[in-house]
């Protein structure tokens, strides 16, 4: 598995301190993040990918430095947000999925074939030509997935990828992240969403508070918040 460690990270915004002194190693197939609203956990994700820089410390994903290197980190590190059309830039579902590659330069036969295996991966083949913005909230963040995965990143980072969602599309966009082959780290609100993975970590006012197996940190998270 990859390595994604953070070194007496910190983070400011303007006066308020997000993040203080986080240091973490993972090296886990699937890391859950769980906290309050405003706890800091989906400014911790989003420094995988360099997406929010450090003000204070390191972060570093296989031994490149996210701040210098982030071209080649956001190779390796795919991001899922939480509302889908954040991340939708293209009319069709095809060609969203397609435009992922763009940097890849691949030859267009391979580049083609890993489109439709996105789309067939994903139960979104009959929808190839569907303009993405009439999709559902389901399709979408599907079509999120495939966008993110057509490109083959070594870690997945998804910052409360079912929150908009209904019980039906959260269970299946939670299976398919489960199921990923690549190293994964979710961000969330719910808990059943981690209850399998190897290990989750509990971020309280910018802090590690606690920092288990799924089954330790949230007996531990629910029990703070009775």
């Amino acid at each position: 598995m990859p390595e994604i460690r953070f070194e007496a990270v910190g983070h400011r915004f303007g006066d308020d301190r997000v993040l203080s002194d986080i240091s973490l190693t993972l090296t886990e197939a699937r890391v859950g993040i769980v906290g309050a609203n405003g706890s800091g956990k989906s400014t911790l994700a989003r420094m995988i990918n360099g997406l929010v820089s450090p003000t204070t410390g390191r972060v570093g994903v296989d031994g490149l430095d996210v701040k210098r290197d982030g071209r080649e980190v956001r190779r390796r590190v795919g991001f899922v947000f939480t509302n889908p059309d954040n991340q939708i830039v293209m009319p069709t579902v095809r060609e969203d999925v397609a435009f992922s590659l763009r940097r890849m330069r691949l030859p267009s036969e391979v580049a083609a074939a890993r489109v439709d295996a996105a789309l067939d991966r994903f139960g979104l083949t009959t929808l190839a030509d569907r303009a993405a913005h009439t999709l559902s909230g389901g399709q979408k963040q599907l079509l999120s997935l495939a966008a993110v995965l057509v490109a083959e990143p070594a870690i997945v980072v998804a910052d409360e990828p079912t929150t908009l969602l209904d019980a039906r599309n959260a269970r299946v966009v939670g299976e398919h992240l489960s199921s990923l082959d690549q190293q994964i780290v979710v961000v969330t609100h719910q808990l059943d969403l981690v209850e399998e993975f190897d290990r989750v970590i509990v971020i309280d006012a910018g802090r590690v508070v606690a920092d288990d197996s799924a089954a330790g940190a949230l007996a531990w998270y629910r029990a703070a918040l009775t």
